[in-house]
């Protein structure tokens, strides 16, 4: 009796879970092992856990390298689940067999040293062949592809599915028919030497594996193996590969040992951190994780009804109807029946023993879509990848990132839920300011837990909205930033410093201490402070400058709320102000309109937030800056004419300027003499944020007026979208306002008095009135 039996299968395949099962069943026996890392065999059982629910992922990682991990995706489908879940249901013994994870990120480490050391000098490029790529090394790169174009397909997913997947066929023969499939396949690759070195290596262990565990059975012991059908010749001696003398290949242990000892050194077993984490549906077709499953929840849905597979298709229509439907598309039942119609009768014409999910598809654009193929693409993402996600339980040892987060949610009392819900927080309040911190933080890791929807609008800086939603993939997320450190703080900490001196903008990085401050990054934020003043010292760009302020003040105004220590932030408010100040006359000049429109928009917010200081030496001295462009204008300055008319608008809404000074200014700037494109930038700049001044300033409504109706009509229809855009800002009620000021109807200006002497005449009036009406009127 044979004591070790093979069973091939492809990795999250629903038709290799349920044959394997079968399998299983009828063979019963004593040993499970599995393809996986042998070094994890320990959390194996945690799968078969009540509160298990796939999609799961084994991770892995370098404690002392974070950035050296590995994830191992399972799907309720995955063969290797339903594998452990038979073995642990059943009481039978459950391993890894693959080479352990001690020896694969060893192995990545050093790929990274090498990878960050320097080229020598006996360092040659690498030359791509450019000869077209022959059929061996396809067959090595895709031996499913391979198989299917000699069956007459396009590519290797539909002819697994029809075969495998999909089959109604439940035959535990089809391991059998696959291994020989492979064993052809990899004796011509073994003819031509082009096997790959890696999975040789691989298979050298899972023998030696497999031999150790084995060893000692009696003859009642039965071991069941379950790995990639690629493996199966290398594995199995009933298929194995032929040598050149025709004769089947055997393995030696020397031989084995060979090959690993040609691997690095394995990490010491406290270098290694493994343990569960939930996965996504979605994530399962990234083939970057490991899975790289097209269609998860096909596959789901097929896994769900394999004791039904016809009813399969015809329960897979109703979900694409019910989407429809769901998105306000109309669907008759009669439209239904005629897509599975259709779907038989391609199957038929193909030749397939099965409606496949290719037919369902065209059936689903042509019946229920209408021909429409961006109607189907629309619902493929949320019907073919889902977002389902998995759930562990709750003794699954964590990763530090996901331990501290705990930790901290316990400390806060903020729990994740799966419903949307408001906070608000005083940050003056210890709880406040640490729940505030936590979530900054996550977010800061690319966890948005938290939203903030608003920032102290109502009671200063001293409060936050918060709009909390927790998704389980967070946890996949918050494993990704162990990059940076084994703590929230101590990864957001290292992230911010890294993303900091990236930054050489003076704007960019006063958000980015911004965002750090509010997270209670203190250090990161003052080492962000010492970059940025290192940049202003050197910087002499005029906008970078002007972006800077709003920013800044913001910032200063924040450390005063929160009671930190923001010294600098004084001294680099008042520095770049008066480098801007200096700046701004000469940077205005010769721009184009795109540079003005941006010059335009800062100048606004810098204006606003040094208006928000109190300091008037700061503020006089940016006015100075506006006094100097005003009063040089006309002699040449080649000023843009729409910072212009900004300047002089802000000028005279502070009063700095009065009426008569400018309606010299408008006399010039909109006068014949100046050429109407740039009258008309000067008339944007200055009414972009106050065309209301021309209801109530009637020198300025004159002044505009004559301008516009000295215009020659093709200009005046050239600036009509200018006009239009300057004036959208009013309400219907603001421009009937100044339509009756324009054409005289104001009543605003009328004033009624009361005449005595009028009461004669109104007797004379009324009697005229009595003459002109019939005299049997009543």
């Amino acid at each position: 009796m044979k004591h070790i039996h093979y069973f091939g299968i492809r990795h999250h395949g629903p038709g290799s879970s349920q044959r394997l099962v079968q399998a299983l069943d009828a063979l019963q026996p004593k040993r499970v092992l599995i393809e996986g890392p042998s070094d994890c065999s320990e959390l194996l059982p945690l799968l078969a856990h009540q509160q298990m629910k796939p999609p799961v992922a084994l991770v892995s990682y370098a404690s002392d390298n974070p950035e050296c991990h590995f994830y191992y995706p399972f799907a309720t489908f995955s063969p290797e689940y339903q594998a452990c879940l038979w073995a642990v249901n059943h009481g039978a013994e459950v391993a890894f067999i693959d080479v352990p994870m001690a020896i694969k990120l060893a192995n990545q480490i050093q790929k990274n040293e090498e990878a960050n050391e320097p080229p020598t000098e006996t360092d040659e490029p690498s030359i791509k062949s450019e000869e077209p790529e022959n059929q061996t090394l396809k067959i090595s790169q895709d031996p499913i592809g391979a198989l299917a174009q000699l069956a007459g397909y396009e590519d290797g997913e539909s002819w697994w599915n029809d075969l495998v997947e999909q089959s109604l066929d439940e035959d535990t023969a089809v391991f059998v028919a696959v291994a020989k499939a492979m064993n052809a396949l990899r004796q011509s690759l073994h003819d031509e030497q082009m096997i790959d070195s890696e999975d040789e290596i691989r298979e050298a262990y899972m023998r030696q594996e497999i031999h150790r565990l084995t060893k000692d059975d009696t003859d009642d012991v039965v071991t069941a193996v379950v790995c990639g059908a690629w493996h199966i010749p290398a594995l199995d001696s009933d298929f194995a590969l032929l040598d050149s003398n025709q004769k089947p290949i055997k393995y030696s242990s020397k031989q084995d040992t060979a090959l690993i000892k040609t691997l690095p050194k394995k990490l010491a077993a406290s270098k290694i951190k493994s343990t569960w984490i939930p996965w996504t549906s979605a994530r399962l077709s990234n083939q970057h994780y490991g899975a790289g499953v097209p269609s998860p929840m096909w596959y789901e849905h097929l896994w769900q009804n394999r004791n039904s597979k016809q009813q399969a298709q015809v329960s897979w229509l109703a979900k694409v109807t019910n989407a429809l439907r769901q998105k306000g598309h109309i669907v008759s039942t009669a439209s239904v029946i005629e897509a599975v119609r259709l779907a038989q009768s391609l199957a038929a014409v193909r030749v397939r023993a099965s409606v496949s999910f290719e037919e369902l598809t065209e059936a689903v654009v042509a019946c229920l879509c209408f021909g429409e193929r961006v109607l189907w693409q629309e619902l493929a993402e949320d019907l073919l990848l889902g977002h389902k996600v998995g759930v562990i339980p709750d003794d699954t040892p964590l990763a530090p990132l996901l331990e501290d987060l705990q930790r901290q949610q316990k400390q806060t009392k903020l729990s994740p839920e799966a419903l949307v819900k408001e906070i608000s927080l005083d940050l003056r309040s210890e709880i406040g300011l640490k729940k505030s911190h936590l979530l900054h933080r996550l977010n800061i890791l690319g966890v948005p837990w938290g939203e903030l929807l608003d920032f102290g609008n109502s009671r200063g800086t001293f409060r936050e909205k918060w709009q909390l939603q927790w998704q389980p993939e967070f946890a996949v997320t918050l494993m990704e930033n162990l990059v940076y450190g084994n703590t929230i703080y101590e990864a957001c900490h290292q992230k911010t410093i890294q993303s900091l001196k990236q930054i050489t903008d003076l704007a960019d990085l006063t958000e980015k201490i911004q965002t750090a401050l509010q997270a209670g990054l203190d250090k990161a934020g003052a080492k962000g402070i010492e970059y940025l003043s290192l940049n202003a010292a050197h910087s002499d760009n005029a906008l970078a400058m002007i972006k800077s302020i709003a920013p800044l003040v913001h910032l200063q105004r924040y450390g005063t709320a929160r009671k930190m220590a923001l010294d600098k932030i004084g001294d680099l408010v008042f520095e770049l102000t008066i480098k801007a100040a200096i700046a701004l006359p000469y940077a205005i000049k010769n721009i184009s309109n795109d540079e003005a429109s941006i010059y335009q928009q800062h100048i606004e917010s810098a204006h606003k937030a040094l208006n928000l200081t109190a300091d008037e030496s700061l503020i006089q001295r940016w006015w100075q800056a506006f006094d100097e462009i005003i009063n040089s204008f006309g002699t040449g300055s080649q000023y843009h004419f729409t910072i212009l008319g900004q300047i002089v608008r802000l000028s005279y809404q502070a009063e700095r300027i009065d009426a008569e000074q400018l309606n010299k200014i408008l006399q010039k700037t909109l006068s014949p003499a100046i050429q109407a494109e740039d009258a008309a930038k000067f008339f944007e700049g200055f009414f972009a944020e106050s065309v209301e001044y021309l209801i109530y300033d009637k020198m300025l409504l004159n002044a505009i007026q004559v301008w516009i109706l000295g215009l020659q009509e093709q200009e005046f229809i050239e600036f009509l979208p200018l006009f239009r855009r300057v004036f959208s800002v009013l309400d219907s009620g603001q421009r009937k306002r100044l339509l009756d000021t324009i054409f005289g109807q104001n009543t605003q200006d009328r004033i009624l008095f009361y005449r005595e002497d009028l009461s004669a005449i109104w007797q004379q009036h009324a009697q005229i009135l009595t003459n002109l009406l019939p005299q049997d009127a009543p």
